[in-house]
C-alpha cells in the first residue's frame, strides 16, 4: 500500500518542533480499534489542535490488526472526515524491526524503536540502526531510555533504577540520532491502581539540560493535568508529546456497558448505533484531554 499524499500529515519531528516552541504538548492517542481512528481525528479538527494517532506493536498483536490495515483506515479517515489540522501517524513501542519496516511502508510518518530492556550500549546500537533506516525514508524516530513501568503489576517500593539517567541521555541521543526521547520520570502505562502518578521535574530539567531532543511522556492516562503542564512549560522546552491510550479504551467500553476489551474485528462488527456511541465517547475524551490537559487547542494555526 502506498501512502496517500496529504500535506497536513507531518513527521513527528516537524510537529514537536512547533509544540515545544509553544510550550504545549501534542496528544499521541491510541484508538486501539481502527473504527475509533475517526473519533480522534474529529476531536483534533473540532478543537483545531494538532494530533498524533498511534498504535504499538503489542496493540497490533493483541487486537488483531496489521500496520497496513491501520494505515489504510487512518488515510481513509483523513480524507472522509476532511481533516485539515496537522496530524502524525505514529508507531508506538515496537521491538521487531520488520513491524517498523511494514509501518513505514504503510505510510506511518513516525516510528518508535523500544530497546530499553537492553543495556545502554545495545539500546544505542539497536536504536541507531532504526533511526538510520527510518530517516532514509523521511520518517521520524522515537526511542526510550530508562524503563517506563506498568501499573498492571504491583510496584516495588523504589523504582529509581528504572528512571532515565540524564548523563546517559546525552550519550544516547548523540549516538542514536533519534528525533524524540521517551523518558521515564515517574509515570506508568495502564490504570493507576497501586502507584500514584508522579513526574520528577528535577530529573526532567537535568535531561533537558543535557540534550535538545524532543521529550515524550508515556503513560499519560490518569496523570493530574497540573503535573503534565508543569512538565510542558520548562524554560528550555519541556515535554512536547504525551501518550494516551487507556483512557480512550475505558471511555469506549464504558459507553458500551462492557468491561472486557474486544478484538478489532468484534469492534468492527458492532451495530452502527453502538459503534457511533463508542466513537462519541472517545471523541469527548480526546477533546477533554486537548483542552484541559495538553493545552493544544487552537494551535493548529501555528503550522500555517
Amino acid at each position: 500500500m502506498t501512502k496517500i499524499d496529504i500535506k497536513n500529515v507531518l513527521t513527528l519531528k516537524r510537529a514537536l518542533e512547533q509544540a515545544e516552541r509553544g510550550k504545549y504538548a501534542i496528544g499521541s492517542f491510541s484508538p486501539r480499534y481502527t473504527d475509533m481512528i475517526p473519533a480522534i481525528l474529529r476531536a483534533g479538527e473540532k478543537t483545531q489542535s494538532p494530533i498524533i494517532v498511534q498504535i504499538s506493536q503489542k496493540e497490533l498483536d493483541r487486537y488483531g490488526i496489521t500496520p497496513f490495515e491501520f494505515g489504510e483506515k487512518f488515510y481513509q479517515s483523513m480524507k472522509e472526515e476532511n481533516i485539515t489540522v496537522p496530524t502524525v501517524l505514529h508507531l508506538d513501542h515496537t521491538k521487531d524491526f520488520q513491524v517498523i519496516k511494514d509501518a513505514i511502508e504503510a505510510g506511518f510518518t513516525s516510528v518508535m524503536i523500544d530497546a530499553s530492556e537492553h543495556p545502554l550500549d545495545k539500546n544505542i546500537d539497536i536504536s541507531a540502526k532504526a533511526a538510520e533506516y527510518a530517516h532514509a525514508k523521511g520518517v521520524s524516530v522515537e526511542a526510550e531510555l530508562g524503563k517506563i513501568g506498568t501499573t498492571d503489576f504491583v510496584e516495588t517500593d523504589n523504582d529509581e533504577e528504572l528512571y532515565t539517567n540524564p548523563d546517559e541521555a546525552l550519550q544516547f541521543v548523540n549516538e542514536t540520532k533519534i528525533d524524540a526521547l521517551a523518558v521515564s520520570v515517574g509515570t506508568a502505562h495502564g490504570v493507576y491502581k497501586v502507584k500514584e502518578p508522579t513526574v520528577d521535574i528535577e530529573r526532567l530539567k537535568a535531561i533537558r539540560a543535557n540534550t535538545p531532543v524532543h521529550l515524550v511522556l508515556h503513560g499519560g492516562s490518569g496523570v493530574p493535568a497540573e503535573l503534565i503542564q508543569e512538565a510542558m512549560k520548562l524554560p528550555n522546552g519541556g515535554v512536547s508529546k504525551v501518550n494516551i491510550a487507556t483512557d480512550l479504551e475505558l471511555s469506549l467500553l464504558g459507553a458500551l456497558g462492557r468491561e472486557e476489551r474486544m478484538s478489532n474485528q468484534e469492534c468492527k462488527d458492532l451495530p452502527e448505533d453502538e459503534k457511533r456511541k463508542g466513537q462519541n465517547a472517545v471523541e469527548e475524551t480526546v477533546i477533554d484531554k486537548i483542552i484541559n490537559f495538553l493545552t493544544s487547542e487552537q494551535h493548529a494555526k501555528d503550522f500555517n
